[in-house]
């Protein structure tokens, strides 16, 4: 069947530059947004029953903007002034920058990678000798701190945000060609949202084995997935199964 429309369940992006935008032009579809999940931060009454006391590191490792927001807000709500001798380490630069919402910046221990937590790893290893805090939420993937222990970093996970389902209630009536996810959360949510929800000729594109393995083991059928190496980009996987399907539609209504 010919794709004609797509939901993608992230929010919109700020900027006109997204290939989404892009990719709705050339294939000539309407692309919406929705987030199926949002965050929500860990009140100051749950997060000292981690017993854990922000003061006793000297270091803190940012993997996303929602973990600098929770950390700072929760900082603030335990009335505890965080150290300008503290250092941080953030995945990439747009997470490094962000943290001028927070912090004077040329006059912080700021370090970054690029995009993988890999890159910011080897600068963790130079400063082995500190004691690092983990903010994350509830959902958080096993890797980094996999890779951090590994590497015998003397490292604490603290569960600050939440991963919360959100009301898709609106959308009960509303079809779409192809549901985009972009991880399990996304896939709960749409569960939990619509039970009784039937793939039928709805197409399920997913990015990354985890969202994959969700889909899944949730009895849903798999028609696109990434990254893979013909389309490492969700937007180019998109882009050559509509090509395909939207080709072979018109060569059966020509014959």
């Amino acid at each position: 069947m010919k794709v004609k429309t797509i939901l993608v369940s992230q929010p919109k992006p700020q900027t006109e530059k997204s290939p989404y935008f892009d990719l709705a032009k050339k294939c000539k579809v309407k692309i919406d947004f929705r987030p199926f999940i949002h965050v929500e931060g860990v009140s100051a009454k749950e997060f000292r029953k981690q017993k854990i006391t922000i003061k006793d590191f000297d270091s803190v490792i940012f993997t996303s903007k929602s973990a600098v927001d929770h950390f700072f807000r929760l900082a603030e709500e335990l009335r505890c002034d965080v150290p300008e001798s503290m250092k941080y380490f953030c995945v990439s630069e747009s997470i490094a920058y962000y943290l001028q919402k927070y912090v004077v910046y040329r006059k912080r221990k700021i370090f970054h990678g690029q995009t993988r937590f890999t890159e910011i790893l080897e600068t963790i290893k130079k400063h082995k000798d500190g004691k690092f805090l983990l903010p994350c939420s509830d959902v958080a993937k096993p890797d980094v701190p996999k890779m951090l222990a590994d590497n015998g970093i003397d490292f604490k996970e603290a569960v600050m945000y939440r991963t919360v389902c959100s009301d898709l209630s609106d959308l009960k009536d509303v079809y779409y060609d192809i549901l985009v996810f972009f991880s399990p959360s996304g896939i709960k949510s749409l569960l939990q949202n619509f039970p009784d929800f039937k793939q039928n000729n709805t197409r399920i594109a997913v990015f990354g084995s985890s969202t994959a393995k969700a889909a899944e083991e949730n009895g849903l059928r798999i028609d696109i997935a990434a990254p893979s190496p013909q389309a490492p980009s969700m937007t180019m996987a998109l882009e050559q199964y509509i090509t395909k399907v939207n080709k072979q539609s018109r060569s059966k209504k020509a014959s």
